[in-house]
């Protein structure tokens, strides 16, 4: 046998008692932010049914009850409301940033980049107290969306709007996009997609957040991470490559020869199955709703058809139902956003919970550090490299 190559290596069981890839099954951390059911397709949010909040919440009363456990009386959502409004500006060194980038940067990745340069400007970056981790939490939900319209602006040759001191977290984001004030009926499913991407358990991204926080680093830092998890197609990229799909469809494409052919090829189709629900993932069933009514308002029913031929399709093919991913995608396309920001648009929501988990994990700290599983050989004797 050669050297260098690794022997088949014997698994000691009381080193290595058990190995669960992916961390499934694991249950690592308790939390007070949200529960999953997957059997039964029931999301909670500190309490709350998604279905409760869905209809009568906004994003920023989600965001004081995942930060806080409860929901704010008026006083203190109006306080919250104010809060949000007076931290909507950026720095201007991540302003110039923002303009010196490649206007086919992948907006991810500038948003990954300008929210961590956010720290440089932030009085509490490295403040570790209870108060200071609330204020840059604060600050990061607001200052997120204006990065996000600012980039798209830029590298679509437009002027940067300034935000407004006023309105819902979903109407100014709409305003600083577009360049002007969103209607009623935008702002509330902007501010529901919001409301139902906010917090969803122990993700990829919120393991990250939480992670980064157990070696006692700064939040900035975590959520710095948290955007590049995130970014992965296998988590929250999926909603713009189910666009994409749908995108290059034609009006007289055979959508279930379609559907049919690329699982014939074992392709994945993006926006079905999920790690933890095991039926209709209920922030699915949500927009659907709205993924139906917008479509018919803008006039691209075709996409809410051909969704729902996918969504039958893979259901007697796969018996799998689709995630949030799937119909996000029409929801945001009909609202004229391109496929590239929906992910970022996400990460805007998603910034509600990583902070809240990552303030949960700072209260009751321990270094994550799981084991590893080493399959190698051992006991290798050296070769010098001119015999190798």
């Amino acid at each position: 046998m050669e050297p260098n190559k690794a022997a088949p290596t014997l698994i000691d069981p009381e080193l290595y008692p058990y190995c669960d890839k992916g961390l499934e099954g694991i249950v690592a951390f308790s939390s007070r932010k949200s529960f999953i059911d997957g059997a039964k397709g029931e999301l909670i949010y500190a309490g709350y049914s998604i279905e409760t909040l869905a209809e009568h919440a906004t994003f920023e009363e989600v965001c004081y009850l995942l930060w806080h456990e409860r929901l704010p009386d008026q006083a203190e959502l109006d306080a919250l409301h104010a809060g949000l409004q007076a931290e909507r500006g950026i720095p201007e060194t991540v302003t110039a940033y923002l303009k010196s980038t490649n206007p086919k940067s992948e907006p991810m990745s500038v948003l990954r980049t300008a929210v961590s340069m956010l720290a440089d400007e932030d009085p509490d970056a490295e403040d570790m107290g209870a108060e200071a981790q609330l204020r840059k939490a604060i600050r990061l939900t607001a200052k997120m969306p204006t990065i996000i319209a600012a980039f798209d602006r830029v590298r679509n040759g437009k002027d940067i709007v300034t935000p407004l001191a006023k309105g819902s977290t979903a109407y100014n984001f709409l305003y600083m996009l577009n360049g002007e004030e969103p209607g009623s009926h935008a702002e509330r499913v902007m501010d529901l997609c919001l409301v139902l991407h906010a917090e969803h358990g122990m993700n990829a991204s919120t393991f990250t957040a939480r992670a980064v926080c157990s070696t006692m680093s700064d939040m900035h830092s975590a959520v710095t991470g948290a955007i590049g998890s995130l970014k992965g197609p296998l988590h929250g990229g999926a909603n713009t490559a189910v666009m994409e799909m749908l995108m290059d469809l034609h009006e007289d494409t055979d959508i279930v020869a379609f559907v049919k052919g690329k699982l014939e090829r074992k392709e994945k189709i993006m926006g079905f199955g999920h790690r933890v629900y095991k039926t209709f993932d209920p922030r699915a069933t949500q927009l659907r709703i709205l993924a139906k009514d917008l479509a018919r308002e803008v006039g691209k029913e075709y996409l809410y058809h051909w969704s729902e031929a996918i969504l039958k399709t893979m259901k007697e093919e796969k018996n799998i139902d689709p995630n949030v991913d799937f119909f996000s995608a029409t929801v945001y396309y009909s609202m004229g956003i391109m496929p590239d920001l929906y992910t970022a648009i996400f990460a805007m929501s998603r910034i509600s919970g990583w902070t809240a988990h990552y303030i949960e994990q700072l209260n009751n700290n321990r270094l994550i550090r799981p084991r590893q599983l080493y399959l190698g050989a051992k006991g290798l004797d050296w070769t010098p490299v001119e015999a190798r």
